[in-house]
């Protein structure tokens, strides 16, 4: 029978294995694109010492961040709606008290995004999975007013596994905090306001005694479903995923951690939901990591720009300070190539002093090998979709061309969006739903949406540019009836009017309350068709009066009588 602490460890070690196959391309990619965006041992935290030294062109950190950027500003900016919550039936969402209590909790949870951190850190887990391919980010609920809480992880410092449906729902972290950090944060405190050493080692105790808060503590954190489950029951042990942070480390000569303090743990705890949000590039059959991305596919690329201006600055720097000959009398004699200078050679010894090769280098036509190279490597990374516009450098084009071009460019980022949505947008909106209804953030739902599961529409820039293909159909569709109803106004006929705008307003995301709703429509048309109708009655009313007069006023007999006496008698 293994303890608890020896069954973490041997998930670690599991996990640890499966990771170690990616372990060496992760570092290539960190070396060459993003040097601060790794942790591999433990003892990287908080080192200040330059880290690029293998990069001389910047023009793949430049990429990853354009992507990153771009990703940000077209799929999840905070400077405009990027989701839009609906319901699967259209009709039910076009219902008023729905819609308006759907926008009113979109609202909200919008007003927490922004108050949150959660724009902090998406940007850098789009630059993670653009570059390593895989980018975990951890989500907790906040009870400081923030409703809400993200956190990012550097490539190396975790280990994730997944379930049988591809989903990761294992996590493993190790990391390091300061004493100071760790009794905050996993400390409780008595009514002498001291610390309680129950959760702690003596090591951390006898630190944080002598004053030692900033020293280095290992901690991990390890999320993984729970065998113990049981949704009758509401304590924390029992919730779908455990939670359990402890100090690392193993009991013997060289660790600090005792047999004593070897059950003891930080915190332990549980979730409902599964609190890691791993969105992966690209994955291949049943491997965990991500296995392509922009910066996988160009780090062949990238190699070849760093080794190519290696190389050309090697070239100047022989042409402009080649090595040099000369005579053996020179041997003991100061020779310089300095500009200036003066290196006296005795003439008798049918030796100048002299360039020892002559190095002809075509530097410009290495500069346009590498310009191509820096061209694929943008191109990996969708730089020139993100920057279509403003790199063009055409002073005419036409919106045909653009649409045209966007489309073009969408298709092949489609795929990664849509995976982005399963992997991260979608449990992100509905972790934060939950947390907005436990936190009674979210007013009572109309009686119509009883037992109704409600459904996440994505209206951010990309979403919409994807949808404007298919508004490319519509208009030429409504354009071309329109030019048939010239010759055949029955053609109108044809068309649902009404429909045509609720999927235009829909392929376009414009504000649902802009748009009025089936039911306000029917009774503006109901209260338009009364109006008409009482006014075709007064019309009526008096055509018939001026009838009337008319006729009395015309004489039809001898005794003049009115053609419209001689009417009435005869009725």
């Amino acid at each position: 029978m293994q303890t608890k602490r020896q069954k973490y460890e041997t998930l670690r070690g599991q996990l640890d294995l499966e990771r170690s196959s990616f372990t060496a391309h992760w570092r290539d990619l960190s070396d060459y694109i993003l040097p601060r965006r790794s942790r591999f041992t433990l003892s990287d935290v908080n080192r200040g010492e330059r880290k690029n030294k293998n990069i001389i062109d910047s023009t793949a950190t430049l990429a990853a961040r354009t992507l990153r950027s771009g990703m940000m500003a077209g799929i999840t900016s905070p400077a405009r709606p990027w989701f839009r919550l609906t319901t699967p039936d259209p009709e039910m969402a076009e219902f008023g008290p729905v819609r308006g209590w759907l926008d009113q909790v979109q609202n909200r949870m919008t007003t927490s995004y922004l108050r949150s951190n959660l724009y902090n850190i998406l940007p850098i887990a789009y630059g993670d999975l653009g570059v390593f391919g895989t980018a975990p980010m951890f989500i907790e609920e906040d009870f400081t007013g923030e409703v809400l809480h993200t956190q990012s992880f550097p490539i190396g410092s975790y280990m994730i596994g997944k379930d049988a449906k591809g989903k990761v729902n294992t996590f493993f972290r190790e990391f390091r905090m300061t004493v100071r950090q760790v009794v905050e944060m996993f400390g409780a405190y008595g009514p002498d306001g001291q610390p309680k050493w129950d959760n702690f080692s003596i090591y951390v105790r006898d630190m944080y005694l002598r004053g030692e808060y900033e020293s280095w503590i290992d901690v991990c954190h390890v999320i993984a479903p729970n065998n113990d489950y049981n949704p009758n029951k509401l304590f924390a042990k029992h919730k779908k995923f455990l939670s359990c942070y402890y100090e690392r480390g193993m009991s013997g000569k060289n660790s600090y951690l005792g047999t004593d303090d070897m059950e003891k743990y930080l915190r332990e705890s549980g979730y409902d939901y599964f609190p890691v949000l791993c969105p992966r590039w690209e994955t291949t059959g049943e491997d965990v990591y991500g296995t392509s991305c922009p910066g996988m596919e160009a780090l062949g690329d990238i190699k070849q720009l760093q080794h190519g201006e290696k190389r050309i600055m090697e070239a100047v720097d022989k042409m402009i300070r080649p090595p040099m000959t000369g005579p053996t009398s020179l041997r003991n004699q100061t020779a310089s190539i300095l500009p200036g200078d003066i290196t006296y050679v005795d003439a008798t010894s049918g030796q100048g002093f002299r360039p020892a090769i002559e190095l002809n280098f075509n530097v410009q036509n290495m500069e346009m090998k590498q310009n191509q190279v820096r061209q694929r490597i943008q191109r990996a990374f969708y730089e020139d979709l993100f920057l279509m516009l403003a790199n063009s450098d055409r002073r005419q084009i036409t919106a045909r061309e653009i649409d045209e071009r966007h489309e073009e460019k969408l298709l092949a980022l489609g795929p990664v969006l849509e995976q982005l949505n399963q992997d991260l947008l979608d449990p992100l909106t509905d972790i934060a739903f939950d947390i907005h209804v436990r936190q009674g953030l979210v007013p009572p739902p109309p009686p119509e949406l009883e037992g109704v599961d409600l459904k996440i529409e994505y209206v951010s820039i990309m979403a919409q540019a994807q949808k404007m293909i298919g508004i490319a159909g519509v208009d030429r569709f409504t354009g071309f009836v329109g030019q048939l109803a010239q010759f055949d106004p029955g053609a109108l006929d044809k068309i649902k009017s009404d429909k045509v705008i609720d999927v235009y307003a829909d392929m376009t995301s414009v504000p649902p309350s802009i748009v009025r709703s089936d039911e306000e429509v029917s009774a503006i048309r109901e209260s338009r068709a009364q109006i008409q109708q009482q006014a075709n009655a007064m019309a009526m009313a008096q055509s018939g009066a001026q009838t009337a007069q008319t006729l009395s006023q015309t004489p039809v007999g001898d005794d003049g009588s009115s053609a419209l006496n001689a009417i009435v008698g005869e009725a």
